[in-house]
């Protein structure tokens, strides 16, 4: 009896800290009276028509029935029917509406109309939604009892807008997070259109000519890249691969072998004391890399990943490992294992391919982000000068561009340090799916400075997009956690398009006329 009580004591007791108090959110919403039965024990009483008003949270949270508060004798009687002689008598009322018939249809001409969705429902629906009305109301001697017909005309309409608006919304399916990543739109279908079967053809064109034309090859990728040509244009792109066909084969193969060169002078000095920090943190960060990526769960992969960041960091002392560049590996491993698998890539076993292919896969990951990390590495040197000053830089473009956006941060005290530090030490791969970074990246290899510069412009659009959601806030832990979970799960080709658009045109008006960046 004592551990009831104890138990009881730190369910409900709002005096004591740490007592546990109903939450409200998305997921665990209020009980509404008009679809569940009311708990006979929780009923006001009679003498308590008149509630008074809550004088503080504590008294609202305990006056308030939620999903939170039911016990275990609560959960008897929640599934257990409700007979009339239960209901409480707060309930009854001098106006009582006698049922429908079974099939009495809805006199339609005195209700408002209010939109297609109401012409179109059939009348047995109307009659059906007024039947499961009667019954979560309770009936006595036949007759239906509410507090008003004022109150049960608004609960139908209430119950019967929902679900209009419920039927209204576009299904859209889960999207892979990996899985046929250059083939998605916003639905997550695959789709190959006439267009996109020419623009293939003019991609195999260009890069099967004896010297490609690189400045061709980047105004075709700016709108994305076929993922049947994305690993060598990526390789391409990078400064990896030679224009000239003849000398690739020759150039990937001096490459590949120069890295594993490096495995073998280097890699057995992980445990060394020199490197021995350096190896642990590598080793701490690869299990966060896309946890929710069967993929990059397993072991070979994993491996993978710490001998190309270890042998990365210590041929950049200036720099070494830090926390974030082992995201910049997952979308190049991705594009060339895409090279030899037809299936979903999410779910594929890497230790099922050919040795061969699986070193080839490593070694042209490591150039390739090698490539990328030269143009940024002041992202990553002592003190990080390079993001200090990218969002310094993105503080003043969002002030020219949405005055309204940067008065709001700096009302509720949000510094751009605070969100926008990882949007340039990530390239935004924390806030996009992995297909859409890789749609990302396509425009990113097609610009000049794509990752380096035109990446401060796709984070103001990125930014301004969400503009709505960010004046919405009231408070800064709102804002704070808006800016750091933005929904982008359903991302696909197309948001991200409009994305680089806006970027492009913000970069055209403000990149060759700093001055716009000042009043």
């Amino acid at each position: 009896m004592a551990t009831d009580n104890r138990i009881h004591f730190w369910r409900k007791n709002a005096k004591v800290p740490g007592s546990i108090q109903p939450v409200y959110g998305a997921q665990h919403p209020p009980l509404d009276p008009r679809i569940h039965r009311a708990f006979p024990k929780d009923t006001p009483k009679a003498n308590n028509l008149k509630s008074k008003k809550a004088s503080s949270f504590h008294e609202f949270a305990r006056s308030t029935n939620d999903a939170w508060d039911i016990d275990d004798e609560e959960d008897e009687d929640f599934l257990a029917p409700i007979h009339p002689s239960s209901l409480p008598p707060t309930l009854h009322s001098t106006h009582q509406v006698p049922p429908l018939p079974p099939q009495q249809p809805i006199n339609t001409t005195t209700e408002p109309d209010t939109g297609p969705a109401d012409r179109l429902a059939p009348p047995t629906a109307e009659v059906r939604l007024q039947h499961e009305e009667d019954r979560d109301c309770g009936q006595i001697n036949g007759r239906v009892v509410v507090k008003s017909s004022s109150e049960a005309l608004l609960n139908t309409n209430t119950v019967r807008s929902t679900l209009q608006k419920q039927k209204s919304l576009p299904v859209r399916p889960i999207i892979p997070l990996v899985a046929r990543i250059s083939d998605q739109n916003s639905s997550g279908a695959p789709i190959m259109t006439v267009r996109d079967k020419s623009r293939l053809d003019k991609f195999k064109y260009l890069l099967s000519c004896p010297n490609t034309d690189l400045e061709e090859l980047r105004k075709h990728s700016w709108s994305g890249i076929p993922r049947e040509v994305r690993p060598i244009t990526w390789r391409l792109l990078s400064g990896y691969l030679p224009v000239n066909m003849e000398r690739r084969d020759l150039v990937l193969k001096r490459k590949r072998d120069e890295y594993f060169g490096f495995i073998e002078q280097y890699y057995h000095s992980r445990t060394d004391e020199t490197y021995k920090d350096t190896y642990r943190q590598i080793h701490i960060d690869i299990p966060r890399t896309n946890p929710l990526i069967p993929l990059f769960q397993q072991p070979a992969v994993q491996e993978v990943f710490e001998r190309i960041l270890f042998i990365w960091a210590i041929r950049h002392p200036a720099s070494g490992y830090v926390q974030g560049i082992n995201d910049l590996v997952t979308p190049f491993f991705v594009v060339f294992l895409s090279e030899f698998v037809e299936e979903d890539v999410e779910n594929f076993d890497v230790a099922s391919l050919p040795l061969d292919t699986q070193r080839n896969i490593e070694a042209d990951s490591f150039w390739c982000m090698t490539k990328l990390l030269d143009g940024i590495q002041d992202n990553y040197t002592f003190a990080q000068p390079g993001i200090q000053n990218k969002v310094k830089a993105l503080e003043e473009l969002v002030s020219r561009i949405d005055e309204d956006i940067h008065n709001y941060f700096k009302r509720y005290e949000v510094e751009y340090l605070q969100f926008a530090f990882r949007w340039m030490n990530n390239l935004l791969m924390r806030e996009l799916p992995l297909r859409c970074t890789i749609r990302l990246w396509d425009t990113y290899q097609a610009e000049q400075e794509g990752f380096s510069h035109f990446h401060l412009y796709v984070c103001a659009a990125f930014l301004i997009e969400w503009r709505k959601e960010i004046l919405s806030m009231v408070d800064f832990q709102g804002l704070l956690m808006l800016l750091q979970n933005l929904p982008t799960i359903h991302w696909g080709n197309e948001e991200v398009g409009l994305l680089l658009a806006e970027a492009y045109r913000l970069k055209y008006m403000f990149a060759d006329a700093p001055n716009h960046y000042k009043r």
